[in-house]
């Protein structure tokens, strides 16, 4: 679009100077016509003694220079000294006047028009550089339009002289040797346009436009001022160094203000940056639209707003934001206006920030600037419009004549101000690139010095051959161009600042320097004052930062920099601001209340500090040592009746198996480890399986008791004490080989489960073989079945043979607490599985104790009298 844009217009420049002239240009180039001397038709032979002579005419009007100089090789210059071009409605009956410029002077531009001069005269006197050639020059203002911008390359092109003779081709007379300028992008694209096809090279210190990089369609080009392509990257790390997510922006509607925000808008992009808005405007549009931009900041909820404009086209801006009560903003300029002290007084924007060419020191330039004599103010238009406005007086004869008292010493504007060389020294250096190419091309060194053929016929491309190679430093400050005919980016940060008399000064701040490392570039060395004063960063954002533990949930319809923040879902933490996404912890960790750190999971098991595991534990030692006296009881009456009656050797292997029934419950507390699985399961059902073949082998016992009573019967001698031993050996046997095969095969192991609870990680004991497990608890509860069978047998005998009864009821109370343990330890989770199982262990055991022996403890302790074979032996 850019191109066909820049093709329009010189299409419309042509038409412009064709209606310019009387004539079609035929067979000229550039608005020369080649006219030939009459040639005999027949012969051939030309009718004139000059018919091999050409004439060159031009067929359009003369374009006069705001100033020139003659010299050996002229440099043309092109600024925009006038900001206005002067519109004329023509009716077509009289020849079109050329486009001319009008409206206030500039007098920060005029500065570096005497710049280019005052560098051409310093060479001129140079002993080293081009000695013995006169450089002279063609300085014209273009006044930021593309019409005079054509008509004056144009110009450039063609020289002054309206008729001239040459041999061959008309083109390349009076063509100056390299352009500099223009004071813009949209008119330095223009003039390359044209005089690149005759290979003149334009050196612009201004035409920052990333575009002016493509060499395809701009070969001549050449610039002293970094890329906006660079600059674009420096405001989009700026903007992002500050935390500044919700912007607006507003643009030059030109080829520097369009190509340098679209560039900075895709830098903007990469760094995460969101726009609220994005205007264009240009100086001369209505004035509705420029009101309509300034209600659109003034109603934006972006704090900041990022202005890639031309100094003419802010200051319009900014006059119509003066106009009315606007909420404070963050500026952030670009180098087109930041530095301009014409925007200075605009109050409402002290605080405001952005990057600038940097500063720079031309010894001798302030003392050229202020040597204006009366003679150099005659001979040109724009330094008298200069003097008479800055001193509104005139040099011509009107009431106010100025009477020579008038001091530019004392004069205080833009042009006198030179503590803060910028943009200058960029038309300082292009100057001396361009003289440094003439010298390669013109000059030899030779015995130490340097001799130049200022006769040479030179052409274009000579100079633009060697300006591409020139590599030099003037006061300290590098000149170099890469393959694209730019420089190496660096730029300063500046900061407007109130100073104590409330006057806004421009400040440095710090730099941003292309050449360095990627990350390294940008440096702030200094405070920086922000709007209304303040010393704390503003906020610029459609959504406050997300705190860590919680993600960004874009608005529908929004912006990526509008969103909510959403807590992070159980398990899941966040652990940065503004975190697009919330991520698990690993299986072993949990996050935190605030869900933005994973902490290693609470490992839960039955530890002996804990209170439940103290109760636990006092009961198994409250047995053991109950099963304990017991056995001492029993001891201590041995040879009596009550303890000799059911077999005192079965009575106190069961009172030794329930104490360690006891003590086995104390193996299932503390951390399990792979020998305490092992053990807590085998030794458990091992030494219960000891504990009910006694009771067994105690209930066979009485039934066989009571049938030896009977006239004529021996059982008592299939059942005696041998095959009492043999019968617990044998029930116990089959319950070790079972614990052998489990342990053998498959053996139960701690582990970590981690999914009864998601926030903490049960230590316990895995069964390894399901099989194994509840084989050994099925070999009980067959045996405890059996038994209690056989006591409800034996439960009508005699009241006297009550031993029966109480193992009835024992039986009973096993089974009832085995059969009610099965599913309470599947619904008990984590440590409370444990306790099942100690409970059940425990409720058994003191079941069996007290059932069986503490009647018959009873009795031998406080009812002696029953204690005897009397007793046993009375049947009613």
């Amino acid at each position: 679009m850019e191109i066909w844009t820049v093709f329009i217009g010189l299409k419309l420049a042509v038409s412009l100077l064709e209606l310019m002239s009387a004539v079609d240009f035929g067979g000229s180039v550039n608005g020369l016509k080649q006219e030939a001397e009459p040639i005999d038709a027949l012969t051939g032979a030309g009718v004139s003694t000059e018919a091999s002579m050409m004439k060159c005419a031009l067929q359009g009007t003369t374009r006069l220079p705001a100033l020139s100089e003659d010299g050996d090789f002229v440099i043309g210059g092109v600024f925009s000294i006038h900001h206005k071009l002067y519109t004329v409605i023509y009716n077509y009956t009289t020849k079109p006047e050329p486009p001319r410029c009008t409206g206030s002077l500039n007098s920060r531009v005029l500065r570096f028009f005497r710049t280019m001069i005052f560098a051409i005269e310093e060479i001129n006197n140079s002993t080293e550089l081009l000695p013995g050639i006169k450089l002279g020059y063609q300085i014209y203002d273009s006044c930021v339009s593309v019409p005079v911008a054509v008509h004056v390359a144009f110009q450039l092109s063609n020289g002054q002289d309206p008729v001239f003779y040459k041999d061959n081709n008309c083109s390349h007379y009076g063509m100056v040797m390299a352009v500099i300028g223009d004071s813009g992008s949209t008119p330095s694209i223009s003039i390359s346009r044209i005089i690149g096809s005759f290979n003149v090279p334009l050196v612009s210190p201004f035409a920052t436009c990333a575009c002016l990089s493509d060499k395809q369609q701009y070969p001549t080009f050449f610039r002293t001022i970094p890329s906006d392509q660079f600059q674009a990257d420096a405001l989009a790390k700026l903007v992002k160094h500050f935390g500044w997510t919700w912007i607006g922006a507003v643009r030059s509607d030109s080829d520097y203000g369009n190509n340098g925000m679209a560039s900075f808008l895709d830098a903007a992009k990469r760094e995460g940056i969101c726009v609220e808005y994005s205007e264009a405007f240009f100086r001369t549009d209505p004035r509705s639209k420029i009101q309509r931009i300034a209600n659109v900041i003034r109603r934006s909820t972006a704090m900041v707003i990022v202005a890639f404009t031309a100094s003419g086209d802010m200051s319009v801006l900014l006059e119509e934001l003066a106009s009315a009560p606007s909420p404070p903003r963050q500026w952030i300029g670009s180098e087109g206006w930041i530095t301009d002290p014409l925007l200075l007084s605009f109050s409402f924007c002290a605080g405001a920030i952005g990057v600038a060419i940097q500063q720079s020191v031309i010894p001798g330039l302030r003392d050229f600037l202020l040597d204006l004599s009366p003679t150099e103010l005659a001979a040109s238009s724009v330094l008298t419009e200069f003097w008479e406005d800055a001193f509104n007086c005139s040099l011509k004869t009107s009431e106010k004549v100025c009477d020579g008292t008038e001091d530019i010493k004392t004069l205080k504007n833009p042009y006198t101000e030179t503590s803060q060389l910028r943009a200058a020294n960029m038309v300082y250096k292009a100057v001396y690139a361009v003289a440094h190419a003439i010298h390669n091309a013109v000059c030899q060194k030779t015995n130490h010095t340097t001799q130049c053929d200022k006769h040479i016929r030179l052409e274009t491309k000579q100079v633009f051959t060697e300006l591409k190679k020139v590599n030099f430093s003037r006061n300290g400050y590098p000149v170099s161009f890469d393959a694209n005919g730019d420089p190496v980016a660096f730029y300063e940060l500046v900061n407007w600042q109130k100073s104590e008399s409330e006057i806004i000064e421009l400040v440095t701040v710090g730099y941003y320097d292309a050449s360095l490392p990627k990350g390294q570039e940008f440096h702030i060395n200094r405070n920086i004052t922000w709007i209304e004063g303040g010393t704390k960063v503003p906020v610029s954002v459609c959504s406050e930062s997300c705190p860590p533990g919680t993600r960004k949930v874009l608005q529908k319809g929004k912006p990526i920099c509008c969103y909510d923040c959403i807590p992070c879902p159980e398990g899941e933490i966040s652990n940065m601001t503004d975190s697009p996404d919330c991520f698990p912890c690993s299986s072993e960790f949990w996050p935190n209340a605030e869900r933005d750190v994973c902490f290693p999971k609470p490992v839960e098991f039955l530890s002996f500090d804990e209170v439940l595991a103290i109760i636990l534990a006092t009961f198994s030692v409250i047995g053991s040592c109950l099963a304990i006296i017991t056995g001492a009881i029993f001891f201590r009456h041995r040879a009596t009746p009550i303890v000799r009656a059911n077999n005192s050797e079965l009575s106190f292997l069961l009172l030794f198996s329930l104490t360690l029934c006891f003590l086995c419950s104390l193996t299932f507390i503390g951390a399990p480890s792979e020998w305490s699985c092992m053990l807590r399961h085998t030794a458990f059902g091992i030494i219960f399986v000891l504990c009910i073949s006694c009771v067994l082998g105690k209930t066979v016992v009485v039934l066989m008791a009571f049938k030896a009573t009977l006239p004529g019967s021996n059982v008592m001698k299939w059942f005696g004490p041998p095959q009492q031993r043999i019968t617990v050996v044998f029930f116990t046997f089959i319950q070790v080989l079972i614990c052998t095969v489990w342990l053998v095969l498959s053996p139960p192991f701690p582990v970590k489960n981690l999914t009864t609870y998601k926030e903490k990680i049960i230590l316990e004991c895995a069964l390894g073989s399901a099989v194994g497990f509840w084989a050994v608890l099925g070999y009980i509860g067959l045996l405890a079945v059996f038994c209690f069978v056989l006591a409800v047998l034996a439960r009508k005998l005699p009241d006297n043979f009550n031993e029966a009864k109480l193992i009835t009821f024992s039986m009973l109370i096993f089974c009832a607490v085995w059969i009610t343990f099965i599913p309470a330890y599947f619904s008990s989770p984590g440590k409370f599985t444990v306790a099942v199982e100690i409970f059940a262990i425990l409720a058994s055991s003191f079941g069996l104790i007290l059932c069986i022996f503490a009647p018959k403890c009873f009795i031998i302790l406080f009812q002696p009298e029953k204690n005897s074979k009397k007793y046993l032996m009375n049947k009613n």
